[in-house]
């Protein structure tokens, strides 16, 4: 039995119909009155839990061999991690447990706390004694189509600095999570999920133009400003003062490094962002 947490989101929906596909008894872990997306087939077991909640948590790791650790960024991030992996040693079965972290994890850098939070999820898990796995991918191509009405207008505007980025499809992550938790010999490994290329942010604005059909000008916008624009955007303080730390690693050029890990758990190149622009032309078109 697989356990898939974080299960209705953009790499967790893609990981359970990927293990389906192979033939794998999964059970995702979905929020109460959700039923996941409608491509599940009927063979998915729906539980529903609450990271909060260790009474639910025992009820949806029940019987577990293999653990996806994946939780949603929220203050709460690391103890939920921490809940999930108590509620696994609860389960006196010592299912393995598949990590999804971040990019730098095993780095441990300073003043970014979406990765102080991934690094705390792993000294708990190490000190468990539970067999482990991370997965810890770079920023996903799939957040710039949040940005695609400014691509429109002709304007990248991230605090990103100069520095390059080694950003990855969602859809490779899901691949290469759904090929740990389906075989065995990845106990104490941690992969880097990268795209096949580091790209500053003035290099992606240029292929984004590429499709979008008109030239889009990237703006290096100062920490303050885009916290300030995030704030007024409605966006809370802890996940807005998270995305500018993170744009700090990403300015420093400590994001930049590529990792052939997709390819090798995949057996095939990590998608371009130039091909995961492309695909998505009409999003990105004035």
């Amino acid at each position: 039995m697989i356990v898939v947490t974080g299960a209705t989101g953009t790499v967790g929906s893609e990981v359970v119909a990927g293990l389906r596909e192979r033939g794998a008894t999964v059970r995702a872990v979905v929020r109460a009155g959700s039923s996941g997306p409608a491509g599940w087939d009927d063979a998915v077991e729906r539980v529903a839990a609450d990271f909060a909640d260790p009474e639910s948590l025992d009820a949806a790791l029940a019987g577990a061999d293999v653990v996806y650790l994946l939780v949603a960024v929220h203050p709460e991030m690391a103890g939920h991690e921490r809940n999930v992996i108590d509620a696994a040693v609860r389960t006196g079965r010592r299912p393995r447990i598949v990590l999804h972290a971040a990019a730098g994890v095993e780095h441990r850098p300073e003043g970014v706390r979406f990765v102080g939070s991934h690094v705390s999820g792993l000294d708990h898990l190490r000190a468990s004694g539970l067999p482990w796995t991370v997965l810890a991918p770079n920023g996903f191509y799939q957040n710039f189509l949040g940005m695609a009405g400014s691509v429109r207008s002709g304007t990248l505007a991230v605090p990103g600095g100069t520095g390059a980025v080694s950003y990855v499809d969602a859809r490779d992550v899901a691949a290469a999570a759904v090929e740990v938790l389906a075989t065995d010999g990845h106990e104490g490994a941690v992969y880097t999920l990268t795209g096949p290329a580091g790209l500053t942010h003035d290099e992606l604005a240029e292929q984004l133009g590429a499709v979008a059909g008109r030239d889009v000008a990237y703006t290096a916008l100062a920490p303050e400003q885009a916290l300030a624009g995030m704030l007024g955007a409605g966006w809370d303080p802890w996940r807005a003062e998270g995305m500018v730390e993170l744009y700090g690693l990403y300015a420093s050029g400590q994001a930049a490094a590529v990792s052939p890990d997709v390819e090798k758990l995949t057996g095939r190149p990590a998608r371009s962002f130039a091909e995961f622009a492309a695909e998505h032309a009409a999003v990105f078109r004035a």
